[in-house]
C-alpha cells in the first residue's frame, strides 16, 4: 500500500494532481481542501495517501493533513458513501466545519454539500458522531492560480457536481464584487455562496 508521496507537481486540476516521484507519475485524487494549499506545477509536495483497491482499479487519494485523511477514511466507512462522495464532502465543506456539523446534527449544513442527500446526512450523523477526530487549526493559505478565472471556476464546480445555472450565478456574483482575483480564493467564495443559497 502507498501511504505517502513526496515529489513534484507535474499537473494540477481542482480534483486531481499528478505527482512526479523520481520520474514516475502518480495520479492522485484530492479534495479542494488539499488543492487550496498546493503550489504551482513544479513545486515540491508531500501528500498523505489512502490507497483504495477494487477488483478493477487501484486509486490513490491524497491529503495535505492528517485530519483530512482521517475524515476521508471515516466517511468511506459510512454505508452508502464511497471515495468519490467522501471527496465531494471534503471539497464542499472545510474539515473543521464538517466535524462541527456532524457533532451538532446540522442536517441543513450537511445537505448543502453536493451529492449529500438527507438520508446520507442522517447516516453520517449517526455513524460518525462518536468517531470523529479532533479538529485542527486553520488550513494552509491558498496559492494563487492563473488562466481564465471564470472558466476555471465553472470547470471546478462542474467537477464537483454543481448545476451549471446555480454555478453561473454564484461565480458571476463573486467576480462582480471583485474581492477575489485568483482561482483558490475565488473558488472558496463561490463555494461559500453556494452553501448559503
Amino acid at each position: 500500500m502507498i501511504a505517502f508521496l513526496r515529489g513534484r507537481i507535474q499537473d494540477k486540476q481542482p480534483n486531481r494532481i499528478v505527482v512526479d516521484v523520481n520520474g514516475v507519475g502518480y495520479d492522485v485524487a484530492v479534495p479542494l481542501s488539499t488543492f487550496y494549499g498546493l503550489g504551482d506545477p513544479g513545486s515540491e509536495i508531500t501528500l498523505r495517501v489512502h490507497t483504495h483497491v477494487r477488483e478493477d482499479a487501484l486509486a490513490l487519494y491524497g491529503f495535505a493533513t492528517l485530519l483530512e485523511q482521517e475524515l476521508f477514511e471515516r466517511l468511506i466507512g459510512v454505508s452508502g458513501i464511497g471515495p468519490k462522495v467522501a471527496l465531494a464532502v471534503l471539497s464542499g465543506i472545510e474539515p473543521n466545519d464538517l466535524i462541527r456539523a456532524v457533532r451538532d446534527s446540522d442536517l441543513g449544513r450537511l445537505t448543502s454539500i453536493p451529492g449529500v442527500g438527507r438520508k446520507t446526512a442522517e447516516r453520517m450523523i449517526v455513524e460518525l458522531r462518536d468517531r470523529l477526530p479532533r479538529s485542527e487549526g486553520p488550513e494552509a493559505p491558498a496559492t494563487p492560480g492563473g488562466g481564465d478565472l471564470r472558466a476555471d471556476l465553472l470547470s471546478a464546480l462542474a467537477n464537483l457536481g454543481y448545476h451549471r445555472q446555480s454555478a453561473d450565478k454564484a461565480v458571476d456574483a463573486v467576480l462582480r464584487r471583485g474581492e477575489a482575483t485568483s482561482f483558490e480564493p475565488a473558488l472558496r467564495e463561490v463555494l461559500r455562496a453556494l452553501a448559503r443559497s
